[in-house]
C-alpha cells in the first residue's frame, strides 16, 4: 500500500465510509453523502496536492535554476570548465532533488495519514495534546488548580439503553434479545492491558434460550487479544446460532444484503449494529475544527519543520521544506473543516432542546372534577392498572352498599361513583384516556403548574436538564444525585483506558447544567463512592466556584460490602453550599431531650434557695389531669393537709422528705400541662410531676450512621415491598435521602431536583415529608431507563396511594393529595433518525456551475443547509395538533406524536396558568414566564382557520393585542394580527415558529 492510499483509508475511516453496512444514525447521514466524499478523496485530494507542490517547487526552481545559468555563465566568462566547480555540481544536485515531485507527494501523504490516524479512535477524535512522542499537553492559563481529563472536551453521548439489552422485533411478532450477562470490566479499569482490548462474544457458559416468545441470546464484553477482530467474534456467534434457530424464529436468516455483503443475514445486521452502537459514538467534541487546527500548527512546528535544524540546512533544502508544508497546512484545513462541519452538526443535534413525544399526568382523584367520573368508572384500561397497582379488587364492601356494580373479577364491569368517592386517593393515570379527557380535566383546573407536585422525565439527563432550563432557571432549592460509582458493579460504558474519563464527561456536562437551576442559595448533594470520590469533588469544585465543598461519611451498608483488606460500610455525601453561608438545617436531638422529674435537684435546687418555685399541684387521681396549682407557700410555712380524696397535691419533696424546688413557675406549669410537655404519673404508688423539653438544636455531624440508612432493609427490601418484586440494583435507602433532603431545607414548598432518579426513592422522599408536615414539597426526577415504566413511576403511585406496602400490596390506603406530570422527550438517536438531506432543483444547478464553490458548500455548509427541513419542518406549524416523528423503541421505528404545545411551554419556559379545551380547531394556553411578563398563546390549525378568522376569534374572546393584559403574544402561521413594540424594542405579537426555532437551538 502506498502513502496515498494510506492516507485515502484513513480518511474514509475518520468519515466513516467503512462503516456501510450500518444504517442507524450518523451513519445514514455520511452513506447518504458517499458518493461527494469518495469523490472529494479519491480524485480531488491528488490533483490539488500536486497542484500546491507544483506551484510552490516551480518558484524554487526557478529561482534555482537562475542562479544555476548565471553560475555556468560567469565560469565560462572566466575560461573555466562549469561542469567541474564544485558549486555547479551541488546547485544541479539540488536542482534535481527539487523536481522529485514523486517523492515529496508520498511523503506529504504519510505525514497527513499520521496526524489524522493519532486522534481517531473508534469513532471519536480524542483530545489528546501532544507535545512528543508519549509526552502530552494540557490547556494551562495560570490557573492555581487546573483540572484536566483526557475527554474534558467533549460531550458523554454513550448509553447503557444498547448495551445491556439490545431487542428487535420479527415480523410474527417473536422477539429477539441480545443480552449481557458477563460484562467484566474489574480488571479493565487497569489502562496498561497489554495488547488486550474488550470485544462482545457469545457466551460460553450459556448461549442462548428461548422464553415464550424470546429468543434471548447471551454475550459477554471482555479483555480479548488485539489480534482477534470484532467482526471475527460475531461470525463465530453467527455461526454457533445459526443451526439451532427454531422454525418461529426462521426469519433471522432471511437476507438483508448490502452492496459488499450480498448474503448478509437479518441476525447478522443486528448483530453488528449492536457491536456498533456500543463500541462507536461515545463523544462529541466540543470544538473540533479549533482543536485539530491547532494540533495541526504543532505537529508542523515539532515534527514536520524541525526548527531545531533550520542552522544547518541550505536554502534549497529549506524551500523544499516549505512547499511540503503548505501542502500539508492546506490539504489539512480543507479535511479539518469537513470534520468540524460533521462534529459541529452532531454537536448541534446534541444540544438542540428536544420534542416531547409523550405529555400525562398522573393525580389523585380528590383533584379530579367529579364530573368526569362518569367517563373513569368505564375506562377499563385504568381499572386494571388501579387492580395491579393498588389491590383495588381486594377493597372491602361497605356493608349494605355495593362499590362495583357487578362481579368484578372480570375487569370488564364498571365501577360506581360511590367508589371513587370513597377513594379519593386512587391514582389516576391520563395515559388511558383520551386527549379530549385529558384537555377537559386540566383546563378546569386553576394555575395548573402550581398544581402540579412533581415532575418526571422520561429522557436522557443532560437532554432534560437542557429541555427545562428557560421553566427552571434559578428555581431548585436542593439537588440531590446518586450517579453511577463507576465501580465494576454499577460502571458506565467505556472506552478502553478511558473508564475515569468517560466517568468524568458524562458527570461534568450534567452537573454544570443542572447548576443554573439552583438557586443562588440553593445546595447540591452528591453521594459517591471511593472509586469517584476525588474526581466528583474537583468537578463539584471547578463547577460551582463561587460555593464551599463539605463531605460527610454515611454509612449505608452496616454488614459491609467485601472489598480486599476492608468491609466497606460507607459513602461520602459532598455538599456545595454557598462560601459564608450556614445553610444546613439544625437537628433536634432527640436523645438530648428533657423527660424528666418537675422536681429540681443539685445545686440550687433547695426551697429556700427559690421560695417561689414551692408550691402545690393538684393532680386527679383517675386521669392524672392537672386540675389547679396553689400559691407557693411562705418561707418555713408546713405544707397544709389536703383534703380532697379524688386528688392528690403534690409538692417538690424528695424521698428523703428534703424540700426541694419545681423547675418551673406556677404560670408555665399551668400553661404546659394543656399542651402536655408537663404531666403527672404515678410511680411505685407515688405520684410524680414530669417535664419534657426539646434538647438544644445542634449541628448536623459529618459522619451519619444508624439503622435507618441502611441500603438493603430501607432500599431493596422496602422497593421490594412496595413493587412485589424488584429488578432494580442498589436502591438507596429512603431515610438517608430524606435526611439529605431535610438537611437542605425545612422550607415546605420547596422544589428538589434529582437527574439520577432511579427507583424514584427522592420522589418518594419528598412525599414522605410531606406527608409528615402537610407540606408542599415539589420534586423533579430524571431517569431514561426502560426502568422508567416499570419500576420509577409505579413506585412514585404507590407511595402516593399508602404509605405501607408488603408484597406490592398495600398495608393500609392512607393516602395524600398529589399530582404529577410525566414526559418523554425526543431522544438524541431519534432525532439522527428523524435526518433526511435534500437538495433543490436551484441548489443542485448552482453547485454544478462553480466546482470551487461547490467544494467549499460540501467542506463547510452541506450539512446545516441540507437537514434544515428534517430539523424543523414548517409543515409541522400548519396543523400543530397533527405533528409526527419516527422514533426508535426496542429497534422498531415508530410513528409518534410530537406535542408540540407542550414542548412549547418549555421553550419559553413558561409557567402555565390555564389550558383552553381544543375547541373549533384552537387551544389556548396562558400563563407567566420566570421574568414575570404575562403570556397568551393562541395556537390554530392554519388548514380550516384563515387569518381573518384568527381574528375574529381573538375579537370574540377579548383579546386585544393592543390591551395591557398580556405581554407577549404567540401564535402560529403568518398573520395580520395587530402589532405593536414593547419597551425592549420586540414586537408583542410574535410568530411562534420563530421563537420555536430560537429557543430549540440555543446554546446555553
Amino acid at each position: 500500500m502506498n502513502n496515498y492510499e494510506k492516507l485515502i483509508n484513513t480518511l474514509k475511516e475518520v468519515f466513516m465510509l467503512d462503516k456501510a453496512e450500518l444504517d442507524f444514525g450518523i451513519y445514514r447521514i455520511m452513506n447518504q453523502k458517499r458518493k461527494d466524499i469518495e469523490q472529494f478523496l479519491d480524485v480531488d485530494l491528488m490533483p490539488q496536492v500536486q497542484k500546491i507542490l507544483s506551484e510552490s517547487l516551480s518558484v524554487d526552481k526557478q529561482a534555482l535554476q537562475k542562479e544555476l545559468d548565471d553560475t555556468i555563465k560567469a565560469a565560462k566568462a572566466l575560461g573555466a570548465d562549469p561542469e567541474i566547480l564544485p558549486k555547479v555540481i551541488e546547485m544541479k544536485k539540488h536542482l534535481g532533488e527539487t523536481a522529485d515531485m514523486l517523492g515529496l507527494e508520498n511523503e506529504v501523504f504519510s505525514l497527513l495519514a499520521n496526524f489524522f490516524k493519532r486522534y481517531f479512535d473508534t469513532g471519536d477524535f480524542i483530545s489528546m495534546r501532544r507535545y512528543k512522542k508519549n509526552i502530552y499537553s494540557i490547556p494551562y492559563e495560570g490557573e492555581e488548580v487546573k483540572l484536566h481529563w483526557a475527554n474534558a472536551d467533549q460531550y458523554y453521548i454513550k448509553t447503557s439503553e444498547y448495551f445491556k439489552n439490545y431487542r428487535f422485533k420479527l415480523s410474527n411478532g417473536k422477539t429477539i434479545v441480545f443480552e449481557l450477562i458477563e460484562a467484566n470490566t474489574e480488571q479493565s479499569n487497569n489502562k496498561s492491558h497489554g495488547d488486550k482490548e474488550r470485544r462482545f462474544a457469545i457466551s460460553e457458559v450459556k448461549n442462548f434460550e428461548i422464553i415464550e416468545d424470546e429468543f434471548k441470546i447471551y454475550f459477554t464484553y471482555e479483555p480479548t487479544d488485539k489480534k482477534i477482530k470484532q467482526s471475527e467474534l460475531l461470525d463465530q456467534a453467527f455461526d454457533l446460532i445459526k443451526t439451532k434457530i427454531p422454525d418461529a424464529f426462521n426469519e433471522l436468516l432471511s437476507l438483508r444484503p448490502t452492496e459488499k455483503d450480498k448474503i448478509r443475514t437479518l441476525l447478522q445486521k443486528h448483530l453488528i449494529e449492536y457491536t456498533a452502537r456500543n463500541t462507536f459514538d461515545y463523544f462529541i467534541h466540543k470544538d473540533l475544527g479549533g482543536f485539530l487546527s491547532r494540533e495541526l500548527d504543532f505537529y508542523i512546528k515539532n515534527e514536520v519543520l524541525f526548527i531545531d535544524d533550520l542552522n544547518t540546512r541550505n536554502e534549497q533544502e529549506f524551500l523544499k521544506q516549505l512547499s511540503k508544508i503548505k501542502a500539508i497546512k492546506k490539504i489539512g484545513e480543507k479535511v479539518i473543516a469537513f470534520l468540524a462541519q460533521l462534529e459541529n452538526f452532531q454537536k448541534k443535534l446534541w444540544l438542540k432542546k428536544k420534542m416531547i413525544l409523550e405529555c400525562n399526568y398522573c393525580i389523585t382523584l380528590d383533584r379530579v372534577p367529579k364530573e368526569l367520573y362518569t367517563e373513569i368508572i368505564i375506562n377499563n384500561e385504568q381499572i386494571q392498572e388501579w387492580v395491579k397497582l393498588f389491590a383495588i379488587d381486594e377493597i372491602k364492601k361497605v356493608p349494605n352498599k355495593d362499590l362495583f356494580s357487578s362481579n368484578f373479577s372480570s375487569f370488564s364491569i364498571p365501577l360506581t361513583i360511590e367508589f371513587l368517592e370513597q377513594n379519593p386517593f386512587l391514582v389516576l393515570d391520563t395515559a388511558f384516556f383520551s386527549n379530549d379527557f385529558k384537555w377537559k380535566m386540566v383546563s378546569k383546573i386553576e394555575n395548573f403548574d402550581e398544581q402540579c407536585t412533581g415532575l418526571m422525565i422520561n429522557s436522557d439527563n443532560f437532554q432534560a436538564l437542557e429541555f427545562i432550563s428557560n421553566r427552571f432557571k434559578e428555581s431548585i432549592d436542593g439537588t440531590y444525585i446518586d450517579p453511577p460509582y463507576n465501580t465494576n458493579a454499577t460502571e458506565i460504558v467505556y472506552k478502553n483506558g478511558f473508564k475515569d474519563s468517560s466517568w468524568m464527561s458524562l458527570i461534568y456536562d450534567r452537573i454544570n447544567s443542572s447548576s443554573k437551576l439552583l438557586k443562588k442559595e440553593g445546595i447540591l448533594v452528591a453521594t459517591i463512592d471511593d472509586y469517584e470520590v476525588n474526581n466528583l469533588s474537583f468537578i463539584l469544585k471547578s463547577i460551582f466556584n463561587e460555593k464551599e465543598l463539605f463531605t460527610t461519611v454515611i454509612e449505608y451498608n452496616h454488614r459491609g460490602r467485601v472489598k480486599r483488606n476492608f468491609a466497606v460500610t460507607h459513602e461520602y455525601g459532598l455538599w456545595m453550599i454557598n462560601e459564608n453561608d450556614d445553610k444546613i438545617t439544625r437537628l433536634k436531638d432527640i436523645s438530648d431531650d428533657i423527660r424528666r422529674n418537675l422536681r429540681r435537684t443539685g445545686t440550687g435546687s433547695l426551697r429556700v434557695e427559690s421560695p417561689s418555685q414551692f408550691y402545690g399541684i393538684e393532680v386527679n387521681n383517675d386521669n392524672f389531669e392537672i386540675v389547679n396549682v396553689t400559691n407557693a407557700l411562705n418561707t418555713n410555712e408546713a405544707i397544709p393537709l389536703h383534703q380532697n380524696p379524688n386528688t392528690t397535691m403534690v409538692f417538690p419533696v424528695d424521698d428523703n422528705n428534703i424540700e426541694r424546688r419545681w423547675y418551673y413557675g406556677r404560670d408555665r406549669v399551668i400553661e404546659e400541662s394543656k399542651i402536655g410537655t408537663v404531666w403527672a404519673k404515678r410511680i411505685k404508688g407515688e405520684m410524680q410531676i414530669h417535664y419534657h423539653q426539646d434538647g438544644q438544636e445542634k449541628r448536623r455531624k459529618t459522619v451519619w450512621v444508624g439503622p435507618d440508612l441502611d441500603g438493603s432493609t430501607f432500599g431493596t427490601e422496602l422497593l421490594t415491598d412496595i413493587l412485589g418484586a424488584n429488578n432494580f440494583s442498589f436502591p438507596k435507602s429512603i431515610f438517608a435521602v430524606k435526611k439529605c433532603l431535610e438537611s437542605i431545607t425545612w422550607d415546605k414548598d420547596a422544589w428538589f431536583l434529582d437527574y439520577f432518579g432511579g427507583s424514584g426513592t427522592t420522589g418518594h422522599a419528598v412525599i414522605k415529608m410531606n406527608r409528615e408536615d402537610e407540606g408542599n414539597r415539589k420534586f423533579i426526577l430524571v431517569e431514561m431507563g426502560e426502568y422508567f415504566h416499570t419500576v420509577t413511576k409505579p413506585r412514585i403511585q404507590k407511595v402516593i396511594y399508602s404509605n405501607e406496602w408488603k408484597d406490592g400490596k398495600p398495608v393500609a390506603r392512607d393516602g395524600i393529595s398529589q399530582c404529577f406530570k410525566y414526559i418523554r422527550l425526543e431522544s438524541y438517536e431519534d432525532t439522527l433518525n428523524n435526518l433526511a438531506l435534500s437538495q433543490s432543483s436551484i441548489q443542485q444547478q448552482a453547485l454544478s456551475m462553480n466546482p470551487s464553490f461547490k467544494e467549499g458548500y460540501m467542506l463547510n455548509y452541506m450539512l446545516d443547509v441540507e437537514s434544515q427541513k428534517s430539523l424543523l419542518n414548517l409543515e409541522w406549524f400548519v396543523n400543530p395538533f397533527n405533528c409526527y416523528l419516527n422514533t426508535t423503541r426496542n429497534n422498531e421505528i415508530q410513528k409518534t406524536k410530537v406535542d408540540l404545545v407542550e414542548t412549547f411551554n418549555y421553550l419559553i419556559g413558561l409557567v402555565v396558568e390555564s389550558y383552553s379545551v381544543p375547541k373549533d380547531g384552537y387551544v389556548i394556553v396562558t400563563g407567566k414566564n420566570l421574568n414575570g411578563e404575562r403570556i397568551l398563546i393562541v395556537w390554530r390549525d392554519c388548514t380550516i382557520h384563515s387569518n381573518s378568522s384568527l381574528n375574529k376569534f381573538l375579537e370574540r374572546s377579548k383579546y386585544n393585542p393592543l390591551d395591557s393584559e398580556y405581554d407577549r403574544i404567540y401564535v402560529n402561521g403568518d398573520n395580520n394580527v395587530e402589532n405593536l413594540k414593547t419597551g425592549d424594542e420586540r414586537w408583542k405579537v410574535i410568530l411562534i415558529e420563530e421563537e420555536f426555532k430560537n429557543q430549540m437551538f440555543e446554546i446555553l
